[in-house]
């Protein structure tokens, strides 16, 4: 078989797009794997969803010809956020293609390649953005030197990572959007450097390519007070919409976590069925258990994933989780608002490869619609301030 961007075009619409649309619902990570994706509640561009609040009345006992019991209103609060544009794109040169016209294996092993390393940045960014509140932050700037910025969460960054950086101040991307590239990053100083210097302040926000406001919204939004909105709601006047939130918890413990448990699932309803953690917390807790039982019992989660569990929920210790701190929740408040699943961007010619503008360069561009929402935040708990193992 001849390859051609036609031919190619009809492998990754018929080889490929299921392939990788099964990778990025359930294979990316097990919090995503768990939480159904829906076309409910979409309107236009935006999520609206009405969510029940309090308590009816309606249901009482009474006399054989007494009053009946009177229904109070049921009270709601409306949830609206905009749909979020997600896109994985892959890039294949002209040369490749002539290369292996006649090669129909080594065209696979081509677009195998780039498949593979589209599901690896999948992999990193998704799961980022699962503990994220949107913005995109990869690490905020704390002290300047020369062409050396001390920053938080080091771990998050790469040496030829793409980044621009956003002033709070200005409220904008500063020089106009400029893009570096990170050239260093030094454990001792905890501190970057980019190809080119930058004029910045503390508390500028370094995130990826005009991703601030722009990712999903996950668990930072949630539990983070520093985060005055949510789901376009102020959290200073709704109140009752706020999560559990126990901190400065120090040694953990199975009675640390029965009790928030408890506490949640007696006022609120629901239970917690999923717990994630950073790896030091998960160690506390493996050591902490090992203490009083020979074995772990251990689950396996959709997606392949294995883990222990604690009085059967799954826990699950995630590197973009924050250090100390442990996520119980509900996942089935909890759902991705999509207008539609992973599709190839398409011309109208129908086209999916498509070359870039004075490039000999094919690109193909996967996109998806859709946002993360929790329909019951008051009835999710973080405790933080953990003593890691």
């Amino acid at each position: 078989m001849t390859v051609t961007t036609s031919t190619a075009d009809k492998v990754l619409k018929t080889a490929y797009l299921d392939v990788v649309s099964e990778y990025l619902n359930y294979g990316v990570n097990p919090f995503l794997a768990k939480i159904k994706k829906t076309s409910d509640n979409v309107w236009g561009k935006e999520i609206k969803k009405l969510v029940r609040m309090g308590y009816n009345n309606g249901v009482s006992a009474g006399t054989e010809d007494g009053v009946l019991p009177t229904a109070d209103g049921q009270t709601y609060k409306e949830f609206t956020i905009n749909l979020k544009n997600l896109y994985g794109t892959i890039e294949i040169s002209d040369k490749a293609i002539r290369a292996s016209q006649n090669k129909s294996g080594a065209f696979t092993n081509l677009l195998n390649d780039e498949i593979e390393s589209l599901m690896n940045s999948a992999n990193y960014n998704f799961s980022r953005m699962l503990f994220g509140d949107g913005n995109g932050t990869v690490g905020v700037i704390e002290i300047m030197g020369e062409n050396a910025y001390k920053v938080t969460n080091l771990s998050n960054f790469k040496v030829g990572m793409k980044v621009m950086i956003y002033s709070k101040n200005q409220k904008g991307y500063i020089e106009n959007g400029r893009i570096y590239t990170v050239t260093r990053t030094d454990e001792e100083s905890q501190a970057i450097s980019f190809d080119v210097s930058a004029e910045v302040d503390p508390d500028d926000v370094i995130v990826y390519p005009n991703a601030y406001g722009n990712e999903l919204t996950g668990l930072k939004a949630i539990f983070d007070s520093s985060v005055t909105t949510l789901y376009g709601l102020k959290k200073s006047n709704n109140k009752d919409i706020l999560p559990h939130v126990v901190e400065n918890a120090g040694e953990i413990s199975e009675m640390l976590i029965q009790r928030a448990i408890d506490n949640v699932e007696d006022t609120c309803g629901g239970k917690i069925n999923f717990i994630l953690c950073s790896s030091g917390v998960k160690r506390a807790l493996i050591e902490h258990m090992s203490t009083y039982r020979r074995n772990l019992d251990m689950l396996e989660l959709k997606g392949g994933y294995k883990t222990i569990s604690f009085n059967g929920i799954p826990v699950v210790s995630d590197r973009f989780c924050p250090e100390g701190t442990m996520y119980l929740l509900n996942t089935d408040d909890f759902a991705i608002h999509q207008l539609c699943d992973w599709e190839w961007i398409e011309g109208d010619d129908g086209k999916i490869l498509k070359q870039l503008n004075d490039k000999p360069v094919y690109r193909a561009t996967l996109v998806k619609y859709a946002e993360l929402l929790c329909s019951r935040p008051w009835a999710q708990i973080m405790i933080s301030g953990i003593t890691e193992a």
